[in-house]
């Protein structure tokens, strides 16, 4: 796993679960393994309640501008990704619903799932 404070994305959650998992099954973890392990399941916690947001319904519309602000993404990064400032535009207003085609672009930018944006 990088050294981030945060986890920020879904790889990085799952980088981080799997971690958990290989400290959690170990017979006698050192003191240091134990500090890792709970700084893990906080930071592993803190994310999935925020990216996940039990209870709450997300829409594509407010997933991408969540993982806009967790990612520190501007508008202008977007454009590079959906070729038209216009576009981004309409999609962040709620003025345009993002398309199959752009919900894939926009999968692989953030690296999440597609249907994230459907």
């Amino acid at each position: 796993m990088k050294p981030n404070i945060l986890i920020k994305t879904e790889a990085e959650n799952e980088e981080a679960l799997v971690i958990v998992e290989d400290l959690m099954h170990r017979k006698e973890r050192s003191p240091e393994e134990n500090a890792l392990y709970d700084l893990l399941v906080i930071l592993i916690e803190k994310f999935e309640e925020s990216f996940y947001r039990p209870g709450q319904t997300s829409t594509p519309h407010s997933m991408l501008s969540f993982l806009m602000e967790q990612q520190a993404i501007a508008l202008q990064d977007l454009v590079t990704v959906l070729n038209s400032e216009d576009e981004v535009r309409a999609i962040l207003s709620k003025e345009k619903e993002i398309s199959p085609r752009q919900a894939q672009k926009l999968a692989a930018f953030f690296k999440v799932d597609e249907s994230v944006f459907w």
